[in-house]
C-alpha cells in the first residue's frame, strides 16, 4: 500500500548560512568590482575658481619691443689712429659735417709727406720736360726764321751773280759758288721744316702724356688727402649722436666702431621672437601695445631669418599714430597677433596647465562643495585666455590655480 512521501523542508539555519554566503560574495564582488575614486581635502579659499566663459578671443603672444629710431648710421673708424681730440658728447645733436673727434696717425701724416714729397718732385720734372719741349719748338722756329733770312739773301745774291756770269762779268767759279750757297740753304730749310714737323707731332703726344700724368699725379695726392681727412670723423647726417665713449690717447682700429647718429625722424621697435613662431611670422604681421591709456598699432617691416641663442629679430614700424613721449631704449610689451579675433569658449589662463598639459582640469560641482577631474582639449592660447575646443560649456566652473599639491586625485572635497 502506497505511503505519501513528506517533504522536507530547508532547516533555518542553511537557510541563513546560504543568505549570508551570498552577500559576502556580492560585497566581494562590488568591491573589487566598482570604480576606485582618489578623493583629497582641499581649502577652497585657496583655490583660484573661474567661470568658462563664452566671448571673443585672438591668438598672440607678448613679446618686448625695444624702441629704435628709424633710421641709424654707423660711425666706423676708415684709419686707425689714437685719439687726439673729441669735439662733442654722447648724446649731442649735431648737422651734417659736424666733427666729432680727431684721431692722429703719425706713420700714416709721414707716409702723406713722403709721398707728397714724391709726387711734387714728379710734376716738377715732368713740368720741366714740358717747358723744354717748347722751349726745342721756339728753337726750330728760330731757326727757320734764320734761315729764311739766309735764303732771302743767297737767293738775291744768285740772282744777281747769275745775270752777271750770263753777260760774262764773273767768272764760272763765282757763280758755282753762288750757286751752291743757295741750294745748300734751300735744303736746310726743307729739313729743318721737317724737324719741326716731327717735333710738332712728339711734341703734342708727349705733352698730353705728361698733362695725364700730372693729372693722375694730382689726383694721387687728393687721395692721400683725402686718406689725412677720414682721421676726422664727422657726422654724415642730421641727427644725435648716440653710443658714444672715447678717450683722449685710446688707440682705434681701422673698421672699429665709434659711435652712431640717430635721425630723429621717427621710431621703430625691435624685437626678438621665439624661433618656434618663424614659420608664422610674416611683413604687415600685426601687433599692439598700450601706452598712457591708449592702444597703438604696429606692423612687422623686416625679419631678420639669422636665428640667435633660440630667437630671431624683427623691426616693428607704426601704422598710424607715434605715441609722444618714448625714449630711444625704452622697453615696450607688445602683442604680436597670429588670428583675428572670433567668438570661442574660452577660460583664463593659470598654473593648473604645468600639471595637465591642458589635458583635464577640475570641475566644480553644482553644490560648490568637490571638483572632480573631467578631460578637455586647448587649442589657442594667449596671454589672458586658453581656447577651449572639448570638454567644458560655458558657465561651468573650473579650478585654474596650480595642481602642485593634488597628487593627481580623482576628486577634490573642500573644507
Amino acid at each position: 500500500m502506497d505511503r505519501p512521501i513528506e517533504k522536507k523542508k530547508w532547516p533555518l539555519k542553511r537557510i541563513i548560512s546560504l543568505v549570508t554566503m551570498g552577500l559576502l560574495i556580492f560585497l566581494v564582488a562590488f568591491m573589487i568590482l566598482r570604480p576606485h575614486v582618489s578623493k583629497l581635502k582641499v581649502l577652497k579659499d585657496q583655490l583660484f575658481i573661474v567661470e568658462v566663459k563664452k566671448g571673443k578671443f585672438q591668438e598672440f603672444i607678448p613679446v618686448d619691443g625695444k624702441v629704435e629710431p628709424v633710421k641709424t648710421f654707423y660711425l666706423d673708424a676708415i684709419q686707425g689712429g689714437t685719439v687726439e681730440k673729441i669735439y662733442v658728447e654722447d648724446g649731442a645733436l649735431l648737422k651734417k659735417g659736424d666733427t666729432i673727434l680727431k684721431l692722429s696717425n703719425a706713420s700714416l701724416e709721414l707716409e702723406y709727406m713722403n709721398q707728397e714729397s714724391r709726387i711734387f718732385d714728379v710734376i716738377n720734372n715732368l713740368e720741366n720736360t714740358k717747358l723744354s719741349f717748347e722751349q726745342n719748338k721756339h728753337y726750330r722756329e728760330l731757326e727757320i726764321t734764320s734761315l729764311n733770312y739766309e735764303i732771302d739773301r743767297a737767293t738775291l745774291e744768285f740772282d744777281r751773280k747769275k745775270v752777271l756770269y750770263q753777260q760774262s762779268l764773273i767768272s764760272s767759279e763765282e757763280y758755282e759758288n753762288a750757286r751752291r750757297e743757295y741750294e745748300n740753304l734751300r735744303n736746310q730749310i726743307r729739313i729743318k721744316k721737317d724737324l719741326k714737323k716731327v717735333d710738332s707731332i712728339s711734341r703734342v703726344k708727349q705733352i698730353a702724356y705728361i698733362n695725364s700724368s700730372v693729372e693722375r699725379m694730382k689726383n694721387n695726392l687728393e687721395i692721400l688727402k683725402e686718406i689725412l681727412k677720414n682721421l676726422y670723423i664727422t657726422a654724415p647726417v642730421d641727427g644725435q649722436l648716440s653710443s658714444f665713449d672715447s678717450e683722449i690717447g685710446e688707440n682705434k682700429k681701422a673698421g672699429q666702431n665709434l659711435g652712431q647718429i640717430d635721425v630723429l625722424e621717427g621710431f621703430k621697435l625691435s624685437a626678438e621672437i621665439d624661433e618656434r613662431y618663424i614659420s608664422r611670422t610674416f611683413i604687415g604681421q600685426e601687433a599692439d601695445f598700450d601706452y598712457t591709456g591708449n592702444t597703438f598699432d604696429l606692423e612687422i617691416s623686416k625679419i631678420y631669418t639669422e636665428v640667435n641663442n633660440g630667437s630671431f629679430k624683427v623691426d616693428f614700424t607704426f601704422t598710424d599714430i607715434v605715441p609722444k613721449g618714448i625714449k630711444r631704449g625704452q622697453t615696450l610689451q607688445l602683442r604680436l597677433k597670429f588670428s583675428g579675433t572670433s567668438d570661442a569658449i574660452i577660460v583664463k589662463r593659470g598654473g593648473f596647465f604645468q600639471e595637465t598639459g591642458g589635458n583635464w582640469i577640475y570641475i566644480v560641482s553644482d553644490d560648490g562643495k568637490s571638483a572632480t577631474k573631467r578631460n578637455i582639449k586647448i587649442g589657442r592660447q594667449n596671454t589672458t585666455y586658453y581656447e577651449i575646443l572639448e570638454g567644458l560649456i560655458p558657465g561651468e566652473k573650473v579650478v585654474v590655480s596650480s595642481y602642485e599639491t593634488f597628487g593627481n586625485k580623482d576628486k577634490l572635497i573642500f573644507k
